[in-house]
């Protein structure tokens, strides 16, 4: 059996993930207690069902913070689990539930809104590294289901390494293990000319060729990354995310991300996000 268990913080999403693996031929259950699953899916399994998605949440109640542990028991029992983690700041998921006039799940009449907000982050500390770990702060629902479709492509058998550019001017991406700071390159943005290209276009691209610096920059960020990444891959992770910076997310970060992602290509399972551009389409 495969299992997709979608977890994250209330208003980050999870309802539209769930709604990508149903329309990919999962069986999916909402909000179901952590403590259920080894039912679930032993039940499924005497049904035949291999292909299931399950969303768990806070809405689970306090056993939620032992889903590692459930995890772990549903592996050992040869079910393939693959754990998707949706996360926002807090600031967006507190405007989301504003608009939407929804109450927050953990609302009490006491907490504030940005208290439930918080209060959650802390309970799901536990999960959110445990799987692949997606920031929605940034995107529309049609970039969150391209992604979950990425998602569900990728061969779990293999290390994944994700390469995302963004914009310093909109915060740092909560799913990135490690953040690059592309912003003391010389600017395409500044040359009339080149303003409205991004960096996946040509005159951008030699611009940057061109410039001595920013070949610098790249040729320290591959290394890094050629001389770190088989220690990520002997600790068995699953997914390693390399984010690319710089001021406003369209010429420096975006042409870094795609030349990185050209290089590893024929060796490793790549992903390619471009924050910014995506946010804009």
């Amino acid at each position: 059996m495969q299992l997709f268990l979608i977890s994250g913080l209330s208003g980050s999403g999870k309802s539209v993930a769930l709604n990508v693996l149903e329309d990919s031929g999962y069986y999916c259950v909402d909000n179901l207690p952590a403590e259920l699953l080894h039912v679930l899916t032993n039940n499924l399994k005497l049904a035949g069902v291999r292909k299931v998605a399950v969303s768990v949440d806070v809405r689970s109640g306090n056993n939620v913070v032992l889903l590692p542990q459930y995890i772990e028991k549903l592996r050992q029992q040869d079910i393939d689990v693959h754990v998707l983690f949706l996360d926002a700041n807090n600031e967006t998921l507190v405007k989301r539930f504003s608009e939407t006039r929804r109450l927050h799940p953990l609302s009490d009449g006491v907490r504030t809104l940005p208290e439930c907000v918080t209060l959650e982050r802390e309970l799901l500390a536990g999960i959110a590294d445990i799987g692949h770990h997606i920031d929605t702060s940034e995107l529309n629902a049609n970039a969150l289901r391209a992604w979950i479709k990425q998602f569900i492509a990728l061969d779990r058998a293999r290390l994944t390494l994700l390469f995302e550019s963004f914009a310093f001017k909109n915060g740092l991406p909560l799913d990135a293990d490690f953040v690059f700071d592309v912003r003391c390159l010389p600017n395409p943005h500044y040359d009339p000319a080149l303003r409205p290209y991004t960096g996946r276009d040509q005159p951008v691209i030699d611009f940057l060729d061109a410039t001595p610096l920013a070949q610098k920059m790249y040729a320290d960020i591959l290394g890094f990354i050629e001389d770190w990444l088989p220690s990520f891959i002997a600790d068995n992770r699953s997914y390693l995310t390399v984010a690319i910076g710089c001021t406003g997310g369209q010429h420096r970060s975006v042409y870094f991300a795609e030349k990185l992602a050209q290089h590893f290509k024929p060796r490793q399972q790549v992903l390619l996000r471009h924050r910014e551009l995506t946010q804009q389409a």
